[in-house]
């Protein structure tokens, strides 16, 4: 099996390289294909001929993708667009990292796949448009994450550390819930998903619905640190506020797995443990 990951550069896209190492992998970073350019995608793919192309690229900034949403629509719609067409030019399958923002976060119960999407933000609409480009080709996979933390690239595992080094007190919303997921267990799912030829809509996340304050608490606590630095705000009340609205309930449940019989991904306190001691010895 030959691979192209895009986005080779963020943090999905470094441990799907390691996870797919022992075959062939292409792996080209946003300096190496504009994915934006419709004819470098199809150069790029018609190329490297893959069985099967996982397109990681994205703008995922989501308060900058607000103020500049034509931007976001070119590079998380049109250019998953590009993706998913040059490889269908050549036959190869395409597996989409999409999110949570999917959704407006207004259910009270865990979203499954095949709930109504409606996004309350740039960010989540054009994730969403690039999730139909890709479905509308037979062999389409999109893997809606939530929450994504890794070594690689900026994530709130990350921020959290290095705010609870700066500050005596911290400030986490506690109106916000979803599912954190780690890089490196979702790339490990995805190669099996990949290996089996699934297709459609999957949640892919680890398991333990948090909110962020509760969250930042666990983050703290792996560290060694004392989570009651950790004090609770509604997002009313942050400021500035921010430019985009999040859902306040992010929570994916992985219901397209477990009818596959596939194992879900652990509780998310393991790698959070994991991940943490790997940043903290850096």
């Amino acid at each position: 099996m030959r691979v192209l990951v895009t986005g080779a550069g963020g943090q999905v896209g470094h441990e799907l390289q390691h996870v797919f190492s022992d075959l062939e992998v292409i792996a080209v970073s946003h300096q190496q294909l504009d994915v934006t350019d419709r004819k470098a995608v199809t150069a790029a793919v018609k190329t490297s001929r893959p069985d099967v192309v996982l397109h990681a690229a994205a703008w995922t900034a989501v308060d900058a993708c607000e103020a500049e949403p034509e931007r976001a629509h070119v590079v998380n719609a049109l250019a998953t667009r590009h993706v998913a067409e040059a490889a269908d030019d050549i036959g190869a399958s395409v597996c989409y990292f999409s999110t949570d923002y999917v959704f407006d976060g207004m259910k009270t119960d865990p979203y499954v796949e095949s709930d109504p999407t409606n996004p309350l933000s740039a960010y989540g609409r054009t994730k969403l448009d690039g999730e139909r480009a890709v479905l509308e080709h037979d062999e389409g996979l999109v893997v809606r994450m939530s929450w994504v933390c890794g070594l690689h690239g900026q994530n709130m595992v990350k921020t959290i550390l290095r705010l609870a080094n700066e500050n005596d007190r911290l400030q986490f919303v506690d109106d916000q819930r979803g599912h954190p997921t780690f890089a490196a267990d979702a790339a490990r799912m995805v190669r099996r998903l990949v290996e089996e030829g699934r297709h459609g809509v999957f949640h892919l996340t680890n398991q333990g619905a948090v909110s962020w304050f509760e969250f930042a608490r666990a983050v703290l606590d792996a560290a060694g640190l004392d989570p009651n630095r950790v004090e609770p705000v509604l997002t009313a009340e942050l400021q500035p506020p921010r430019p985009a609205l999040r859902p306040a309930n992010s929570v994916l449940d992985n219901a397209a797995l477990r009818a596959a019989g596939i194992p879900l991904l652990p509780d998310f306190h393991e790698p959070l443990d994991r991940l943490v001691t790997e940043l903290i010895s850096l």
